[in-house]
């Protein structure tokens, strides 16, 4: 697991340390100790904690004129016993929302599992976000923790699966990866109403 580096490549673009507006401003990080733990495996100390236990991210890019945001999550999402939507909604996502951004896209190809509790934090991240014309996108989660997240209906609040989860997003830059999620969202978006 300590191999698992968070994307560096878009660093020429973006650095969430260096942003005065990010939830993670003037942190610092010790690449020569390996401190963060994943219950008994060490991760790779440029992932940012942000209170759970289980669920680490990284702030990849923010596009404040156009509002989006890319955050890229490892680890367990797990609601049932550490709240996690909570920490990562009252933590990370209100202070991004304060500043403007209403277009998140999650990328999950190192989420390893979900467990589920409630759906009210979906619900009132969902809410804010109708009010700013706002979407969550979730790119690339495994097949099993996308089904578990439909077993509480998140579907509803996120908008996920088909081309989402095939998206070879790396070979992208950041606004034209954005562009593509936001294509799709509002294809998907326009097929509803």
């Amino acid at each position: 697991m300590h191999q698992i580096e968070p994307y560096y490549n878009w660093r020429n673009h973006y650095v969430a340390s260096n942003d005065p507006r990010s939830p993670f401003f003037e942190r610092e990080y010790n690449e020569m100790a390996y401190h963060i733990k994943l219950y008994d495996h060490f991760i790779h100390p440029q992932w940012d904690t942000f209170g759970s236990n289980t669920l680490y991210l990284k702030i990849l890019f923010v596009e404040y004129e156009d509002g989006y945001a890319i955050l890229e999550l490892m680890g367990e999402w797990n609601d049932c016993l550490h709240n996690d939507i909570m920490l990562l909604k009252r933590d990370i996502v209100e202070s991004l929302q304060e500043e403007g951004i209403s277009k998140f896209i999650l990328i999950g190809e190192n989420v390893l599992n979900f467990h589920y509790s409630d759906d009210s934090y979906y619900e009132e991240w969902f809410d804010e976000l109708v009010e700013m014309d706002g979407w969550i996108a979730l790119l690339n989660f495994s097949n099993h923790v996308l089904e578990d997240m439909k077993t509480i209906d998140l579907d509803s609040y996120f908008v996920l699966g088909g081309e989402l989860n095939e998206i070879g997003w790396r070979t992208y830059n950041p606004d034209q990866l954005f562009n593509k999620i936001q294509d799709s969202v509002e294809n998907r978006i326009g097929v509803i109403h």
